[in-house]
């Protein structure tokens, strides 16, 4: 998933009352409903999984409807970091800037993400925070790529190259299985524009699914 985060300049201006129809117009639109009070009742109120179908739901409104964007935006607005920190030379690190709200939205918003997306999901402040991204990240691959295998492919090798290069990242399991749902998402999607992520990211529990006698 971070394959594309080099693909966009990790910079931004400050948000304006009228969002305009582009990746950061959306960014902005879509953190600012993530931290905003009207987020923080849906939360009351809803299940961390239904909030995600939510995000999607804005989006793809914001967007008019235009699957990949939508899909493209949701990575970053729900990514639960504003930068990364990448090993360099003689053990120093090297902190790269993400595409991000202003501090102060990023902050509120880091507090509002679903973090309980499945049923075995940390019970801690950060929980599942990053699986939305994960999800809508890979999603966005499989949906403009179009050969499945490629974008598994390319989950597994970030996943690997986040264990070694990354200064807060790791190989995780739960990340391939979530890259895999987001695959299977995009897959859907392209003969079922109606699908929602909760229909997908409901099959989690099939993984850790046994039959008892």
């Amino acid at each position: 998933m971070f394959l594309i985060l080099f693909l966009i300049q990790p910079y931004y201006i400050l948000s304006q009352s009228k969002y305009n129809k582009d990746f950061y117009g959306g960014l902005f639109y879509l953190s600012e409903f993530i931290a905003s009070p009207e987020f923080s009742s849906l939360k009351d109120r809803s299940s961390d999984i239904e909030l995600v179908d939510s995000l999607y739901l804005r989006s793809l409104k914001f967007f008019d409807n235009d699957i990949s964007e939508a899909l493209l935006c949701l990575t970053f607005s729900c990514l639960p970091y504003n930068n990364i920190k990448v090993r360099f030379l003689f053990n120093s690190q090297l902190i790269i800037p993400l595409p991000s709200p202003p501090q102060k939205v990023f902050n509120q918003k880091l507090k509002n993400l679903p973090n309980k997306i499945f049923f075995d999901s940390p019970q801690n402040d950060f929980g599942d925070k990053d699986k939305p991204s994960h999800f809508f990240g890979n999603a966005f691959l499989n949906y403009n790529i179009g050969f499945f295998n490629l974008s598994k492919f390319m989950g597994i090798f970030v996943e690997t190259v986040e264990e070694g290069l990354f200064i807060e990242g790791g190989y995780s399991n739960k990340d391939l299985v979530t890259n895999s749902l987001g695959e299977l998402f995009a897959e859907v999607l392209k003969n079922n524009p109606q699908i929602l992520p909760s229909e997908i990211l409901k099959i989690y529990q099939i993984f850790f699914f046994r039959i008892y006698q």
